[in-house]
């Protein structure tokens, strides 16, 4: 990467001119390592500034579309007699702008690509969410298959590994996405390891293993606290297996399109909405 070349070259250059300047070596070797650390501290910063005021564009370009999305479902919400349907049509259409936006956004990162190591896989990363909430598996699935130490989508959020998860289980690769679980869960201590244990468990009712998934939801009450899990856990103890839902998981569940998420609640009118308005 470019900026450890140039923290190289500017070692060596003082390292060659303090022994042009018959400087001890020892001194020589001890300014030959500071001008290494110090040149590349100082172009990490600057290029760790200019991507995070990139990145905080990005954000709020993400926020600006969700804000509008939000005052759309608040109207909604607070005029009686609307239409479900249109509102929802209205709002995936809202959602699917602000994903491409997203999209066309990412390539604003790539130069920045010789200045970071990881800088690839953030990129990777970004497009992954992107494409998945778009729905576009088929690019989902290239990018979890993508392999290298540069190359491919990081794994260090639980909704990147949730996503990965749940899209085995629909390749029907159910082996595949408990190998994935069991590999990556350590890593998420307390709540953050919560969509994971909440996918997992979903996969082994689906598969009809309720038993494991009351063995896992053991681990996942103990670890996470969550009262979904406990609830799921006394509904498969009690054999109401139709009953468990991890409806209370929320936009990151619904988020991973395993689920439809519930109808938007409109509030309703107060007396009798046919009846005229005397004045």
């Amino acid at each position: 990467m470019l900026s450890l070349l140039i923290s190289i070259l500017i070692s060596i250059t003082l390292v060659m001119t303090l022994i042009a300047s018959e400087i001890k070596m020892g001194t020589t070797i001890f300014f030959g390592i500071i001008s290494f650390l110090a040149a590349f501290y100082l172009i990490g910063f600057l290029v760790r500034k200019k991507i995070g005021s990139v990145q905080n564009e990005l954000q709020e370009i993400m926020f600006d579309g969700q804000r509008r999305m939000n005052r759309k479902i608040q109207q909604f919400q607070n005029k009686p007699g609307g239409n479900i349907k249109l509102i929802q049509r209205q709002i995936e259409a809202d959602q699917k702008v602000i994903y491409n936006k997203g999209l066309d956004f990412t390539p604003r990162l790539e130069p920045f690509k010789k200045w970071s190591f990881l800088m690839g896989r953030q990129i990777a990363t970004m497009r992954l969410q992107f494409f998945y909430q778009l729905k576009e598996f088929s690019q989902v699935d290239e990018l979890f298959s993508t392999r290298g130490l540069l190359k491919g989508p990081l794994m260090m959020e639980p909704m990147v590994v949730a996503m990965k998860i749940a899209r085995q289980y629909k390749t029907h690769d159910v082996a595949g996405a408990e190998k994935t679980f069991k590999r990556r869960i350590k890593w998420f201590r307390g709540d953050r390891g919560t969509l994971l244990y909440g996918v997992m468990s979903w996969i082994f009712v689906k598969e009809g293993e309720p038993d494991k998934a009351r063995k896992l939801l053991i681990k996942a009450k103990d670890s996470t606290e969550n009262k979904t899990f406990s609830q799921n856990w006394e509904r498969l103890s009690n054999n109401k297996v139709k009953s468990f839902s991890n409806a209370d998981l929320g936009d990151e569940w619904y988020g991973l399109y395993l689920e439809n998420p519930p109808n938007p609640k409109q509030q309703r009118m107060r007396g009798n909405p046919h009846k005229s308005r005397r004045f």
